[in-house]
């Protein structure tokens, strides 16, 4: 090996240099390319950078070098833990307990994975375990932290004269910007190849990764490739990834390939984890009117708004459901609400999507051949109304009522910088 260049790197990586770190060991590799070592030492300064999926891809590569490799194995379980990947975590760090039965911090990380999954005897063994092998290596302070744990945990010994308290309530995971977010606000402007390149790259490099498949799932629907997202959905579940967006997602794959009581199934599935979820109501509602359930259809739509009143899509599906019963005064007014909604979210597509549909009831508004011609406009704010009329076919109402979401979204601006903004929009869109 390179020794001095990997003590060079070694060093980066204590001072938290981390992309120069990631540069010393690029180069150790490239003249070293077997080295499982350089390949565990750039996934740790990736995964201290918080470039979780490029440290695991790299620990996958020195696995691939050395299937035995315990270290590889363990950094691997502690950053797939890192993305609260329970699965993957357990048999990665099984895998380096395997490896090496000697190795203290494996047996440490396995006992906090059975405290996370409430097996609480299985993780006092485990630390109890662990803290021998530090007391063997002489790391007293590796052996007291595993004793701590013990009795963190240790069932207590009840007192007969306490009073009984209520357990105090688990506390919710914290609140991340997630990589999967980016991923799918790609494909919501219509880039699914390059959403699909990278959560193909994310399963590459944790395939055990059950967030991940749903999402590919997730962007499977969007493609319209409904059997692929089956599968994934099915996958994400078999990885324990039971989140209520997974059964929502599978249930409108599973409407699109004529399933409805499936899809029913799902979105009971999903409300019964999250009965606050105002996208579940929608995805059931759709469902519903695929067996013909409208009066059910549009109840769910009812409960999607309050729980959620801009829910631009539960506006958009319950007009669908009302021009289906030839109820079009309702059809139109929920059309235009959710033509309104999708423009101030800059949702494009669906917004067209919902004007084509109103189109079909109200259609826009022709300029009469006879009589004197109107008066060109004067003002500035009259230039503005004809402009906004004129992309939105005429149809006064809907101008109306963009406009107006936009005065809610930007409150005390002039009534021509709402009139710009909207046209900015609409114009950009259909460049």
């Amino acid at each position: 090996m390179s020794a001095p260049l990997f003590q060079q790197g070694q060093a980066q990586l204590r001072q938290k240099q981390y992309a120069d770190a990631i540069a010393t060991f690029t180069q150790v590799l490239e003249s070293e390319p077997f080295s499982v070592d350089a390949y565990c030492q750039r996934g740790l300064a990736h995964y201290d950078s918080g470039n979780v999926y490029a440290a695991i891809e790299d620990y996958g590569k020195a696995l691939e070098i050395d299937s035995k490799s315990a270290k590889a194995y363990y950094c691997r379980a502690l950053a797939r833990l890192s993305l609260k990947n329970v699965p993957g975590t357990m048999a990665d760090v099984e895998l380096a307990i395997g490896c090496d039965r000697t190795y203290a911090a494996a047996h440490k990380l396995r006992g906090i994975v059975h405290r996370k999954q409430g097996d609480i005897q299985a993780a006092i063994s485990d630390f109890k375990v662990a803290s021998g092998l530090y007391l063997d290596q002489k790391d007293a302070d590796g052996a007291r932290q595993c004793i701590d744990k013990i009795e963190e945990i240790r069932p207590k010994t009840p007192n007969p004269t306490a009073p009984i308290t209520k357990a105090p309530a688990v506390p919710p995971p914290l609140s991340e910007k997630d990589y999967f977010t980016q991923i799918l606000d790609r494909a919501k402007i219509g880039q699914l190849s390059q959403a699909l390149s990278d959560i193909n790259w994310v399963l590459q490099a944790d395939p055990q990764d059950g967030k991940a498949y749903c999402c590919r799932g997730l962007v499977y629907c969007k493609q319209g490739n409904y059997q692929a997202a089956v599968a994934d959905f099915n996958q994400a579940l078999t990885l324990k990834f039971e989140d209520a967006i997974t059964y929502r997602g599978r249930s409108k794959a599973r409407l699109n390939l004529k399933d409805p009581q499936g899809a029913i199934s799902d979105c009971n599935q999903a409300l019964f984890l999250s009965p606050e979820d105002s996208d579940a109501y929608v995805a059931r509602g759709n469902a519903y009117r695929g067996i013909g359930h409208n009066l059910g259809a549009i109840e769910d739509y009812a409960e999607a708004l309050r729980l959620n009143s801009n829910n631009a899509d539960a506006f958009y599906q319950r007009g669908l459901t009302y021009a289906g019963m030839q109820e079009n005064p309702q059809a139109i007014a929920d059309y235009q609400r959710a033509i309104s909604l999708f423009c101030a979210q800059e949702e494009w597509f669906n917004y067209q999507q919902v004007l084509a549909q109103l189109n079909k009831l109200q259609p826009p508004a022709q300029t009469e051949s006879h009589g004197a011609p109107p008066k060109p406009p004067q003002t500035q704010h009259e230039r503005l109304w004809q402009r906004l009329l004129e992309l939105l076919g005429g149809n006064q109402d809907l101008a109306r009522g963009i406009v107006r979401s936009t005065k809610s979204q930007y409150p005390g601006r002039s009534e021509e910088w709402y009139l710009e903004t909207v046209i900015l929009n609409l114009e950009e869109h259909m460049r």
